[in-house]
């Protein structure tokens, strides 16, 4: 019996992502838009990006520690806004800050 081997959902979205940095700061980008109250979906979205471009380069890239971006990464991270804009800026993208839409009553 052949089985084809399958890929876990977090393989398959890194290695579309790979040589790809205008797909890495859309998702990233998307990713933000569409999760502002899940932060941990956010921390998903950057590991996924510092695996697809690996994450030593990722750490040159943005100037920061490799084994401190491992952490910040990881499931329990908490970037600071300093880390968390070194790597928006790689990306491309810039943090901003806009009115939250009014809740119709």
């Amino acid at each position: 019996m052949n089985k084809k081997a399958s890929r876990s959902y977090d393989e398959w979205v890194i290695e579309s992502l790979k040589d790809n940095k205008k797909a890495q700061a859309e998702y990233v980008r998307a990713t933000i838009e569409e999760n502002r109250g899940f932060p941990k979906a956010i921390l998903v979205a950057l590991r996924h990006v510092a695996e697809a471009r690996g994450f030593k380069n990722f750490a040159e890239e943005t100037q920061l520690n490799r084994e401190t971006l491992y952490k910040t990464l990881s499931e329990n991270g908490n970037p600071t806004l300093e880390s968390l804009s070194k790597m928006l800026d790689v990306l491309g993208l810039d943090l901003s800050v806009k009115p939250k839409s009014k809740k119709v009553s």
